[in-house]
């Protein structure tokens, strides 16, 4: 039905998709911009929640198939204590595509028509991204999506495809991703004391370390829906992309304001694999269990489910990330009718588990929480390592500045990236940065500048902000909203928007989404890749 609608749509407005998006400018609607968020789960909730308190957008519509999450969404951020209105509740984003193209239609032949949104917010499981991206690039609607861009190369350069602009048009349509990283108050310091002050000169060497935390990994990489790379990616694309993408961040683009070329990576490797999370680590005592619940371990193993999602962290009042990841009603049996409620509603699920003869299919398509660590069916990597090296590459020799001033920021360096799953530290990346001039040590709440001639250090203590990933959720969400508002008010072109507001183009986004595909073929073929040769071959024939 919503390739119907499309197509009817299409034709109402002679194929023409900019002639529509301009019908938005005439519609009666209040000033602040508008959201549809697709994908009702932890993330989703994220973002609405900072485009809510902290931007003048508002979210106005959700997209999700389970009722529970969809109507919980709505009542906490679009129609409240009231009803949805048409156009506010969809049980999937193709029913929100048909409605759009509908309304569209209705509105060139000059029909009143219901409220549109302005922008897409994509929070739905990553496999699903390229679809979605793709089945929305018509509408020519503002849009982001959560990291990864989609779980394979083919599929990120398919929705590179999509959304160029028609030949001979610029786009009108800002694109975001899901790079939190880049927006935290302590990651913005951190690349202005590198790139714009030059604290410790010319940079050499960066370690970049993310610690996932040891029931974290286990919770969303060895239980969860990312644990299998065949049904979703590696754990490298799923869980680090976007430190690869700060690493690139860092030692690739330009300072703010430069027009130079990106500073482009000579090699990447990698070696990784799963080393802990499987039945050859699985303690004697356990036997033949498969479920925490009625495991003769259970109370001796710390990564008993039980101990984790109802000791650990229900009974400590903790109803929102991961409990109601194993299960959404128990936020709300928990509000509505107590502790003991939610407690038997989660251990109702976490007694949940297959044996041999349940169909493959039925155990892959669902996180499993209960299960015991070393008997399921996860195979992505707990730890890997990830290596790039630059070459010098300085300015062109047109240029009349002396070699040491074309190599700025552009000299040979190398960047190391270690992700690893058993941690006493959660997603509080840390690191260091080797200069000319001196070294930096960070971690997630200070960067400590070490100055070579003089022996001296400084210590920053960037402001710590609220909401996830150490603020860049907000930031990010900002940065998209004002991008948005740029466009729409004609403030700015859209190209000088991206830049500007977002600070990123769709570009930067598949070079680093590239480099984790060419550092996963360099892990799983024990090789080193010559970055160039393997650009051409595999990305830039195919972005044509």
């Amino acid at each position: 039905m919503a390739a119907v609608a499309e197509e009817k749509w299409r034709r109402v407005v002679n194929g023409n998709h900019h002639k529509a998006s301009k019908l938005e400018s005439t519609e009666s609607r209040h000033d602040s911009l508008k959201v549809l968020i697709i994908g009702a789960g932890a993330r989703g909730n994220a973002y609405a929640q900072a485009v809510t308190y902290s931007t003048n957008a508002c979210v106005y519509a959700v997209a999700d198939p389970v009722q529970q999450k969809r109507d919980t969404l709505g009542r906490k951020y679009i129609w409240k204590h009231d009803d949805p209105l048409k156009g506010q509740s969809f049980s999937h984003w193709k029913d929100f595509l048909e409605y759009e193209c509908l309304r569209r239609a209705k509105g060139v032949k000059g029909e009143a028509v219901e409220t549109g949104v302005d922008g897409v917010f994509i929070c739905t499981l990553d496999n699903m991204h390229a679809e979605i991206i793709v089945g929305l690039a018509s509408l020519n609607l503002h849009l982001m999506s959560e990291k990864p861009l989609a779980t394979t190369l083919e599929d990120c350069l398919k929705i590179y495809r999509a959304l160029q602009p028609p030949f001979d048009e610029s786009t009108s349509a800002v694109f975001s991703i899901g790079h939190v990283l880049h927006y935290s108050p302590h990651n913005i310091l951190l690349r202005k004391l590198l790139l714009e002050d030059g604290v410790i000169g010319e940079l050499v060497s960066i370690e970049h370390t993310e610690p996932v935390g040891w029931w974290h990994f286990s919770h969303s990489y060895v239980r969860g829906n990312w644990r299998k790379e065949s049904v979703t990616a590696a754990s490298l694309l799923t869980k680090s992309c976007h430190d690869i993408d700060l690493l690139l961040w860092l030692l690739c683009s330009p300072p703010s304001g430069s027009r130079d070329p990106p500073h482009l990576p000579t090699e990447v490797g990698s070696m990784g694999s799963l080393k802990y999370f499987k039945r050859s680590r699985k303690p004697g005592l356990a036997g033949d269990a498969t479920n925490c619940l009625n495991c003769p371990a259970e109370r001796q193993c710390m990564y008993s489910a039980k101990k984790i999602y109802e000791e650990k962290l229900l009974a400590s009042g903790n109803v929102g990330w991961p409990v109601h990841i194993v299960d959404p009603q128990i936020e709300d049996l928990f509000a509505t009718k107590g502790m003991d409620w939610a407690a038997e509603r989660l251990r109702t699920r976490l007694a949940e588990d297959y044996d041999g003869s349940t169909p493959k299919e039925q155990v892959e398509k669902r996180p499993w929480f209960g299960r015991c660590v070393y008997e399921s069916d996860n195979d992505v990597c707990d730890d890997q390592i990830v290596t790039m090296s630059w070459d010098d590459d300085p300015l062109p020799h047109s240029s009349h500045l002396p070699m040491a001033e074309r190599l700025r920021g552009r000299g040979a360096k190398t960047a190391t990236f270690h992700m690893i799953g058993q941690t006493e530290k959660q997603c509080e990346r840390r690191g260091r940065v080797y200069g000319s001039k001196g070294e930096i040590e960070y971690d997630g709440k200070m960067i400590r500048v070490y100055d070579f001639a003089s022996s001296k250090a400084e210590v920053h203590y960037p402001h710590q902000a609220g909401g996830g990933h150490g603020g860049g959720d907000e930031g990010l969400t900002r940065a998209f909203i004002n991008a948005m508002e740029a466009v729409e008010k004609d403030a700015m072109p859209t190209e000088e928007a991206q830049k500007v507001h977002i600070g990123c183009t769709l570009d930067d986004v598949i070079r680093s989404h590239a480099m984790v595909f060419a550092a996963e073929e360099a892990r799983r073929n024990q090789k080193v890749i010559d970055w160039s040769s393997w650009w051409h071959a595999n990305v830039e024939s195919a972005m044509q």
